[in-house]
């Protein structure tokens, strides 16, 4: 569950320095520390070579150009990695929006003619929740699970199982609810269109999700980048064990923690909605959608009610 102490304990950890440097769960030292240990280990073996005599050394002005030209890489990679986790927070943030926007016009704004209308309006506000939880699901290649089993009836969940994309059937249930309530009379032709845009938003922010999903960057580029960053941590010892000697090794693998954690930390956020400990924390988001959900099932007065102060007020000549 994420609550107001999971927050405060991630606010301390990024003030206390040492907490942060020492904590192993965010960070990316278990996906590179193999790269980085096998450079080190390559670094000592050429200062060994050094002291040997060998012929193992190379003009420390030759890595220059290589060194500026792989900065660049590292930047580009790095921002565009970044592009794509931030639009795909953004479209999150579309969708706890819109969801709550949309459940307080339903619940607002649809008329309650039979004892029956609030538990269906009810079902239907809860089907929000499931969509967001059905979006994240289906972004992270998941099938139905129970995650969805309390927030519809038990036959529309053994429905939605067997669907292709169950947030779309979940919309489909949604607009279908809305076009009735209108067929009965309990929205106006304004409310439904300003509810099906409030659809719409949540639909068109999904299939965003689903283009950063389904356009990921090009493998000839990260393999051209992955080999340039090989190279580069395995020439840099021919360049520097003149000055380094022994220390040739931790230096290079100093060097490489830097380089190939840039390129782990980029791997890792170009796809947002997946588990890994950087990515976009959607559980959390669809923990906090239902808690709003249900504050407003539980809080928020219905049209009757108001309609009932109404009346008691033109009675009393108010």
């Amino acid at each position: 569950m994420f609550t107001n102490s999971v927050i405060d304990g991630r606010y301390r950890e990024k003030r206390e320095w040492l907490t942060v440097i020492l904590q192993m769960r965010y960070s990316v030292i278990p996906a590179i520390i193999f790269r980085v240990t096998f450079c080190g280990f390559f670094g000592g073996l050429i200062s060994l070579l050094n002291y040997f005599n060998f012929p193992v050394t190379l003009p420390a002005k030759s890595s220059i150009v290589p060194s500026l030209v792989l900065g660049l890489l590292l930047v580009f990679r790095t921002n565009t990695a970044y592009e794509r986790f931030w639009q795909g927070r953004q479209l999150w943030g579309q969708i706890v929006n819109t969801v709550r926007n949309f459940a307080r016009q339903i619940w607002v704004s649809v008329e309650e003619n039979e004892p029956a209308d609030r538990k269906v309006k009810e079902e239907i506000i809860r089907l929000l929740v499931a969509f967001a939880i059905a979006s994240k699901l289906y972004l992270r290649r998941q099938s139905v699970n129970r995650e969805l089993e309390g927030y519809m009836p038990k036959q529309w969940y053994e429905k939605l199982k067997k669907m292709n994309h169950p947030p779309i059937h979940i919309a489909f249930w949604i607009s279908d609810y809305l076009q009735h309530q209108y067929e009965r009379g309990c929205i106006n032709p304004y409310q439904l269109t300003a509810m099906f845009k409030l659809l719409d938003r949540m639909v068109e922010a999904l299939t965003c999700c689903e283009g950063i999903l389904n356009t990921p960057i090009p493998l000839a580029y990260s393999i051209h980048l992955r080999q340039l960053l090989l190279i580069y941590c395995l020439s840099l010892p021919f360049q520097i064990v003149n000055e380094f000697h022994f220390w040739t090794g931790i230096v290079v693998a100093l060097i490489s923690f830097t380089v190939f954690g840039i390129e782990e930390i980029a791997l890792e956020i170009e796809n947002p909605f997946g588990y890994d400990p950087n990515d976009l924390p959607l559980d959390a988001i669809c923990i906090a959608m239902h808690r709003n959900i249900e504050d407003l099932i539980t809080l928020a007065p219905s049209v009757r009610h108001w309609k009932r102060i109404s009346v008691n007020l033109e009675t009393h000549n108010f």
